[in-house]
């Protein structure tokens, strides 16, 4: 399998004084999602947790919604000249009766560590392709519990210690509690990560949990928190103005720039408790 990291020279300067050394990067490589044989698209991905990926990505995309629809995930052996296997290729079977996706799911590009579903989401498409609601979802926080859970995601990311150069991904609960963390170059594939464990421990719909990501709350993020039935998203940096938008119409608990005791809650204020601070 892949490696998480790499090591790589570097010619480092310090005060103007260089010196070679050795660095540790995250790694990123290609991998190709199948279903049924059939390749549904490629995605710049740091190794790791890549049964995951490919299940949170399939229920990302309303594919499958249930640890039922899926039969089989495994690597894919013949994918270089010699029939080696590069464990950079994933198929995934689903279960009889579940539609393969569509062919408008078919990606002629590959996805960038970066940029996610490119150029593909849309509101009407989240709208009528969610399985679950979040808008009736019971859940109530504290802001002392979204407080600790930046501190609490930097502290599970091993990756990031040794690199500096990973996104990160935590499923908690409401009173704070880490169930699962995924770190990725990417950060929608640290979500799809995240999703993936979620389905494959028959976990979906993820009622009254959070979702914490390192970076900034994009559209394609929220689309994912919506598709697996996430509550509250928090980020400890800037939502986009067309993630705000889905998570006014879904009904999702948004949470931007969540640093300290400072955080700007910019949909579904009701789930967060007050008391009586009004």
């Amino acid at each position: 399998m892949g490696r998480v990291t790499v090591r790589r020279p570097v010619l480092r300067l310090r005060k103007g004084v260089p010196s070679q050394r050795p660095d540790t990067l995250a790694a990123e490589e290609p991998m190709e999602i199948r279903v049924g044989g059939r390749p549904l698209t490629v995605t710049m991905r740091t190794p790791g947790d890549d049964f995951d990926l490919a299940a949170g990505f399939l229920v990302s995309e309303g594919v499958v919604h249930a640890v039922e629809d899926v039969t089989a995930i495994r690597y894919c052996a013949g994918a270089t000249a010699d029939g080696g296997n590069t464990y950079n290729v994933v198929d995934v079977a689903l279960a009889p009766g579940v539609p393969a996706p569509a062919a408008s799911l078919e990606r002629n590009f590959y996805t960038t560590s970066s940029c996610g579903l490119c150029g593909k989401a849309s509101l009407d498409a989240v709208r009528t392709s969610a399985a679950w609601t979040v808008a009736q979802d019971p859940l109530r926080v504290s802001p002392e519990v979204l407080e600790v859970l930046p501190d609490r995601l930097r502290a599970a990311q091993r990756v990031f210690d040794a690199t500096g150069g990973l996104h990160a991904a935590g499923l908690f609960t409401a009173d704070g509690e880490l169930l699962c963390l995924r770190e990725d170059v990417g950060r929608h594939n640290a979500v799809d990560k995240v999703v993936g464990h979620a389905l494959r421990e028959g976990l979906l719909p993820l009622r009254e949990a959070l979702l914490m990501v390192s970076g900034r709350a994009s559209f394609e993020l929220v689309q994912k928190a919506v598709m697996a039935g996430v509550p509250l998203l928090a980020a400890v940096s800037a939502p986009s103005s067309l993630a705000v938008d889905l998570a006014q119409e879904s009904g999702l608990t948004l949470v931007g720039f969540l640093r300290g005791d400072s955080m700007n809650v910019y949909t579904g204020a009701t789930r967060v408790d007050l008391g009586t601070a009004g």
